[in-house]
């Protein structure tokens, strides 16, 4: 069925039209007769999100996620594809774990689940998973991490890199010397001290960039860094690019916005690994992304089961829900600023995830031809996060009751409208249908 896209504002500039048609943008501009019509009045287009950083639970952790239910709230919020992180009970450490979440992201339908393999097996840090197994399985993997867990043996991390090299992979680093973290509760500065919570210093994230960013460079392979939560993390990731090196990196909704000042109460939605640094940080965050040190924004969507949150602060899991909150919280902290317009939003929340990840079906220009996967967002729309109306399975959001700008009015993935007027659409799964998360060669 052909879809008439009415009144749109392709990266918010003038309105016009778009026909999607066999599941890609085939006109631009005034269409003649369609089988079905959606009025955007106005809303914004892009290409659909791309998350490069998603703990969907599965398989393991059920009780607090699902891969259906955190398709669900990625198509909620925006996104046509996301990356699946590891730390799984068993890990995705071997092609039987990867093809498993594969085919449960396919039979969702809603978005393209794209698994990320583990580093080490267990993600345990001692010896390297089957890499080249997961990379050549059905799941053609691209992206590894041992997420939750830093690879800090350099000589594990330098084989790592060289390993992926041959096939143009990736290895994406949660940066914490474990070491420097041990008992580590939230950030290490005033606010901890005062409340008597034991430190993470930033050095524990800065040495482990330092240190990789340098075993890239000798390998001639490609780091990319998760989570990117320090003003000195910034720094040396510039200087790393500035070398002509291989180097991405992410920054998460929540450490564009919150700070450690947030641990006044003990509230442990508020606890997160890496932890909320200080405004310093923040502002230096919002400067690199800014300025394309920071090439996206990554939700390090993290659900946990009520018991596993709703605790005292020592003992609940670190992690915030992020999935259907992310695009208003960027919205929020650099478009109404004016740090970046809605192409850069585009870049930073599509394109570039889309292109460090592999997914050559995500990401694309507005253009006849590309696939129509897609998003309209209304920004003179407001919305207050509820927990309960939220599509995970989990409610630790740390913006509960917040006003927060941008609504998502519809989501296209492959010109199949997944979500619509905040609600997903039911019907969304392609039968038969060859997902688009294949990973480019």
């Amino acid at each position: 069925m052909s879809l008439l896209l009415a009144n749109v504002r392709p990266y918010g500039g003038e309105l016009t039209d778009f026909v999607v048609d066999d599941g890609v943008i085939a006109k631009i501009g005034a269409a003649g007769r369609v089988d079905e019509l959606l009025d955007a009045q106005g809303a914004v287009l892009l290409p659909g999100l791309v998350d490069l950083h998603t703990h969907l639970r599965e398989p393991g952790r059920e009780d607090a996620e699902t891969v259906a239910t955190g398709s669900a709230a990625a198509a909620l919020g925006g996104y046509t594809a996301v990356f699946a992180m590891p730390n799984t009970d068993p890990a995705a450490d071997s092609a039987g774990v990867v093809e498993q979440v594969h085919r449960l992201g396919q039979a969702s339908g809603l978005v393209d689940v794209q698994p990320i393999g583990a580093v080490t097996v267990g993600r345990a840090g001692q010896q390297l998973a089957e890499l080249g197994a997961m990379a050549d399985s059905a799941a053609r993997v691209r992206v590894f991490s041992d997420d939750g867990a830093c690879v800090s043996d350099p000589a594990l991390m330098r084989r790592a890199l060289e390993y992926v090299k041959a096939f143009g992979g990736v290895i994406a680093q949660h940066a914490e010397d474990p070491r420097l973290t041990v008992g580590a509760q939230m950030n290490e500065g005033n606010v901890s001290g005062r409340l008597g919570l034991a430190g993470w210093p930033a050095v524990a994230e800065e040495s482990i960039i330092a240190r990789d960013v340098l075993l890239a460079a000798h390998v001639g392979s490609r780091l990319h860094v998760c989570h990117v939560s320090t003003a000195g993390s910034v720094e040396l990731i510039r200087w790393a690019k500035s070398k002509g090196w291989a180097i991405t990196a992410e920054v998460t909704p929540h450490h564009l916005l919150l700070t450690d000042e947030c641990a006044d109460g003990y509230d442990p939605v508020f606890k997160v690994n890496p932890p909320l640094r200080t405004q310093t940080d923040v502002d230096a965050l919002r400067a690199g992304l800014a300025d394309g040190t920071i090439d996206c924004v990554a939700t390090d969507h993290a659900p946990h089961a009520v018991e596993d949150k709703e605790t005292e602060w020592g003992a609940a899991l670190p992690g915030m829900l992020g999935l259907q909150t992310a695009l208003s919280i960027v919205i929020e902290t650099m478009l109404v600023p004016g740090r970046l317009d809605w192409r850069g939003v585009a870049e930073r929340m599509s394109v570039a995830p889309a292109r460090i990840g592999g997914l050559a079906g995500h990401g694309r220009e507005l253009e006849v031809g590309a696939p129509a996967n897609l998003v309209l967002v209304d920004p003179d729309s407001r919305w207050t996060v509820s927990p309960a109306g939220l599509a995970s399975r989990s409610r630790n959001t740390p913006f509960a009751g917040r006003s927060l700008p941008g609504r998502v009015v519809a989501t296209l993935l492959r010109g199949r409208i997944t979500a619509r007027g905040g609600a997903v659409v039911g019907d969304a799964a392609l039968e038969g249908a060859e997902s688009d998360a294949a990973v480019s060669a």
